[in-house]
């Protein structure tokens, strides 16, 4: 394959005491004409190759049958009336339902196709008031995740407010009775910086918003917020980027003065409210790395009380109260979901459809003994159920699964520890098949078993499908969070390469079989293992990645991430960085095939990183695999249309089967 020219510049910089090549610098500027004309050669060859690709038009038609299975969400309950999310078959996004307590027939609140028939817009957040009579949403447009503020009658429909821009990542608190919100817009600016937490009257000139928190603390501070259902307490959270701690204030609504600590300073992650038992709960892993439950008076917030102490091996995700004082327990063993009901001092585990994952559980705001958990499983579209085993709402269309075996495997990294790892596969014995790994570890995501049309489709075909479970992500709690980031970050990608060999010791796939696959902080991942190993696989498919770790702060959201990953302006830091970022380490080397893909509108990961390693691999691999570079117009890092959807995932699917020899 004879790749497009990219010049190579005579870039070196030292960086405390660090000789920093950086050739490719000039494909950062986007509006470069060298840059733009690169994209569009780049963008021939990918489209060449991967329309000759075999396969493809069964793949899009199993692709698009796994998927029309659609989704429902878990409901909102709002004074007796419940607000959810659904996707049908044929639905481009899913629509937000409502059902009228005079017929009890549902209707169609909110359907993000009717706003934009192009199916660009997405539905980013919701959140009904809290008599369930006003709704504020969020919508995006073209993948840039900025989210524009609305509020409309629930009874009429009609707009009484919005739309109010810069409210990426905003919470919304309502005030009782509805006219007042508590949410968080960004200040004016180039950057993705400087959020406050502000009181919005609906109606009203947003410019003339009250201030409420944020002034002086870090530029990069994400806030939470919410408001007790008597309107006496609001509870703001704060954390600095992504770093795995949060600071909460409480503040007296009623009484006012200023707002007292609950918890300032804690190394931990906080999660508070204020149930309808008036009491302050909390959800930290502080003195506890897998959770505990903890409850407080809200005029003494910092006086906690340990209601649920951590458990051994599993991890508290969430909990809800019910109106006798039950608490409704979730949590994962080993990415694996479990509910249960503690009840005076005696917890009742609660009978699961199977192993799979819980995606959330509500309750009725004023209490009751009623509630509803999500669920979804490798092989079941997520559907709702309430506490007693009873279907609420379930995935309208109808499944096309394959008959798929699970299993769960367990490889040891280059330190000894022991790494999980999901197996999806056509039969129950190991059989050297095309195989695709995937990965993410970061950030404290945990990969849990869940139904997914892209793995689900590549097993109906004859292949094995995994996923490991990485240090950096929170499977086994925030210390296995933080094993993986920072200094610690290589134990990701040792984890990453455990989990491989043991997929060909073991008989699963061979080298010259397997795909690794990996997005955002999992492109990382596998722009690590491809550089680090790369005689280890066949095929590598490396989406919306950060790569060029010196520089990534940068760009997009970067800036957020450096608890994360660490900061290249400290000089200890900058050797971390440089000690696994891809994009320096590219040698040649015949390298597997590679496919990059990145979305114009992602506003999170600069496409930059990937055009760079794009051009360094082309450069330096001694191999005929290609390299190419898929770069799609019209969507962003994250939510997209079905049909974007199956449009990239039959272009990832074919590349890694072509690659790896498996017959769509």
């Amino acid at each position: 394959m004879e790749f497009p020219t990219a010049e190579r510049l005579d870039l070196v910089e030292e960086l405390f005491g660090h000789r920093v090549a950086d050739p490719y610098r000039w494909l950062e500027d986007v509006e470069d004409d060298r840059t733009q004309a690169w994209r569009a050669s780049q963008e021939s060859l990918t489209a060449e190759h991967l329309s000759a690709l075999p396969g493809r038009d069964p793949l899009r038609a199993r692709l698009g049958a796994l998927l029309s299975a659609g989704a429902a969400g878990v409901p909102a309950w709002r004074a007796g009336r419940p607000f959810w999310t659904r996707r049908s078959p044929g639905q481009e996004h899913a629509v937000l339902l409502t059902r009228d307590d005079d017929d009890g027939r549902e209707r169609v609140l909110l359907d993000p196709m009717a706003v934009d028939p192009s199916g660009a817009t997405t539905l980013d957040a919701w959140a009904p008031s809290k008599e369930g009579d006003r709704l504020a949403y969020q919508l995006s447009v073209g993948g840039d995740e900025e989210s524009a503020l609305w509020v409309v009658d629930v009874a009429t429909g009609e707009v009484l407010d919005g739309p109010i821009d810069r409210c990426r990542s905003s919470p919304i608190a309502w005030e009782p009775g509805g006219a007042a919100l508590f949410y968080v817009r960004r200040e004016p600016g180039p950057d993705q910086l400087h959020r406050r937490v502000r009181r919005h009257v609906v109606g009203t000139d947003p410019a003339q918003d009250t201030l409420v928190w944020g002034e002086g603390l870090d530029p990069t501070s994400y806030f939470g917020c919410s408001v007790s259902r008597d309107g006496r307490w609001l509870l703001v959270s704060a954390s600095a980027g992504t770093a795995p701690r949060d600071d909460v204030w409480l503040f007296d609504l009623v009484a006012g003065g200023p707002p007292q600590e609950v918890a300032v300073g804690v190394d931990a992650r906080c999660s508070p409210w204020v149930a309808h038992d008036g009491r302050l709960w909390l959800l930290t892993d502080a003195e506890a790395p897998r959770g505990r439950l903890c409850v407080a008076d809200p005029a003494a917030p910092r006086d906690w009380t340990t209601v649920v102490p951590e458990d051994d091996e599993a991890v508290l995700e969430d909990a809800l109260l019910l109106a006798d004082g039950d608490l409704v327990l979730l949590r994962s063993r080993h990415a694996v979901s479990e509910l249960s009901v503690l009840s005076g001092g005696l917890e009742t585990r609660i009978e699961l459809p199977g192993l799979g994952t819980v995606t959330g559980i509500s309750g009725l705001p004023e209490g009751g003994a009623q509630a509803w958990y999500g669920w979804t499983d490798t092989v079941s579209p997520p559907r709702v159920h309430t506490l007693d085993g009873e279907l609420w709402a379930r995935a309208p269309g109808e499944s096309a699964t394959p008959d798929v075996h699970a299993s769960m495997l367990t490889a040891t990294s280059a330190d000894g520890t022991p790494v999980r790892l999901q197996v999806l596969s056509p039969t129950q014995d190991p059989g050297k098949l095309p195989t695709v790994l995937y990965g993410y570890g970061g950030f404290g995501v945990s990969l849990t078993p869940a139904y997914t049309a892209s793995a689900l489709a590549w097993v109906a075909a004859g292949g094995v499908w995994a996923v490991a479970n990485l240090r950096g992500g929170a499977e086994e709690g925030e210390a296995w969070h933080r094993a993986g980031m920072r200094h610690d970050k290589q134990n990701v990608f040792d984890d990453f390469a455990a989990c491989a060999d043991l997929l060909v010791a073991e008989g699963w796939t061979t080298p010259s079989q397997l795909g690794i696959y990996g997005g955002s902080n999992g492109g990382l991942l596998v722009g690590a293992a491809l550089t680090q190993r790369p005689e280890a696989q066949a095929a590598v498919v490396c989406s919306a990645p950060l790569l060029d770790m010196v520089r990534y702060e940068r760009f997009g959201l970067g800036i957020t991430w450096n608890d994360e990953y660490g900061t290249a302006t400290d000089p200890t830091e900058l050797g971390w960085l440089l000690g696994y970022s891809p994009y320096h380490h590219v040698r040649a080397n015949p390298y597997p095939a590679v496919l990059l893909t990145v979305f114009d509108g992602d506003s999170r990961v600069d496409p930059l990183h990937a055009r760079k390693l794009c051009a360094a691999l082309q450069h330096a691999t001694t191999s005929d695999a290609p390299v190419l570079l898929r770069d799609e117009t019209g969507v962003g890092h994250g939510a997209r249309s079905v049909s974007r959807t199956v449009g990239l995932s039959v272009d990832v699917l074919a590349f890694l089967a072509h690659h790896t020899g498996l017959a769509l």
